[in-house]
């Protein structure tokens, strides 16, 4: 599959992540088990968006000068329609984590630690989704359709379904780990396990660790399709994926306390999958520009978050 990367490009990227991945774990290690307060988060969440902007300005400066302004152009579009998509789906991964954490009764001062591990792992296992994504798609062409297709009934079932929350009680996954593997009965810090008379025994922040990774999983089955709808560039796939996942441990604590105040932002982001899905399936009758799709998808996150800011009473559901 064709890109416009050049193997520096790579490994600068992969260079860039591995170097955030770290600061961020050094500053986690050197603050130990402390409460992330609001500004901060802002603060954090202003530098990745920021960060991704920047790139994207480097992008097109550098396209212009190697490719021409018009690929420049072209490309830069992808990226940030790209980035966006992920962006706007992330919040929505975003509430199922704070659902989690409810659930489990996490303390804020232990969230933390756990959403910088739920991070590392989706951002490994985009990489190799979309590294097969794009396999498939080299090989399999028609596959495009398969994609568009499931995020169109994703979309269509999300709609139909946005007001309703899952029931944790249920999830067989939760069920087989409180019925396989023993479980502390509190919180040990900020520790996943503990060895208790020689048995390694799990504490809830291991159980809330597994279903987040669960949670990245499905999210990322709808994610990656999406944006092979945008470009079908494996380093614009791969950029935009994980500059949106990167922030994503910050802007947790900044909607964490906001999270009833955008009630109608999950309809929103259906008929951005449906929007999609759409484009996939027409993509060789008809191709909507990326800056029209951009412009699309601006709107439809835009109006879901203007509805829930006028119409503050969650609909019944």
């Amino acid at each position: 599959m064709e890109t416009i990367a050049t193997p520096w490009m790579w490994a600068g990227f992969f260079a860039f992540v591995i170097a955030a991945t770290a600061v961020d774990l050094k500053v986690l290690s050197a603050r130990g088990a402390t409460r992330v307060s609001v500004k901060e988060a802002l603060g954090w969440t202003t530098v990745w968006v920021a960060l991704s902007f920047a790139f994207a300005g480097w992008l097109w400066w550098h396209l212009a000068g190697a490719a021409g302004p018009e690929i420049a152009r072209e490309k830069t579009l992808e990226f940030l329609t790209g980035y966006l998509i992920e962006k706007s789906l992330s919040v929505d991964n975003i509430f199922v984590f704070l659902m989690l954490f409810t659930y489990f009764a996490v303390p804020p001062e232990l969230q933390r630690r756990t959403l910088v591990y739920g991070v590392i792992g989706a951002i490994a296992l985009r990489i190799v989704m979309i590294l097969i994504g794009a396999w498939l798609i080299a090989k399999f062409h028609w596959i495009i359709y398969v994609f568009g297709l499931f995020l169109l009934v994703t979309g269509a079932k999300m709609l139909f379904f946005a007001g309703d929350k899952p029931d944790l009680e249920k999830n067989p996954a939760l069920r087989w780990m409180r019925g396989h593997l023993p479980v502390t009965p509190g919180f040990e810090g900020e520790r996943f396990w503990i060895l208790r008379d020689g048995v390694r025994t799990y504490t809830p922040l291991f159980l809330v660790l597994v279903m987040i990774a669960i949670t990245d999983i499905v999210f990322a089955v709808d994610s990656i399709p999406a944006i092979f709808a945008i470009t079908d560039d494996p380093f614009i796939v791969m950029t935009s994926n994980i500059f949106a996942v990167l922030g994503l441990r910050a802007l947790y604590f900044v909607l964490a306390d906001m999270a009833d105040r955008f009630h109608l932002l999950s309809y929103g982001l259906a008929l951005v999958l449906m929007f999609i899905g759409v484009k996939m399936l027409l993509i060789n009758f008809f191709k909507i520009p990326v800056f029209l799709a951009l412009g699309v998808v601006v709107a439809l996150i835009a109006a879901s978050i203007a509805a829930s800011l006028i119409w503050r009473t969650k609909l019944p559901g």
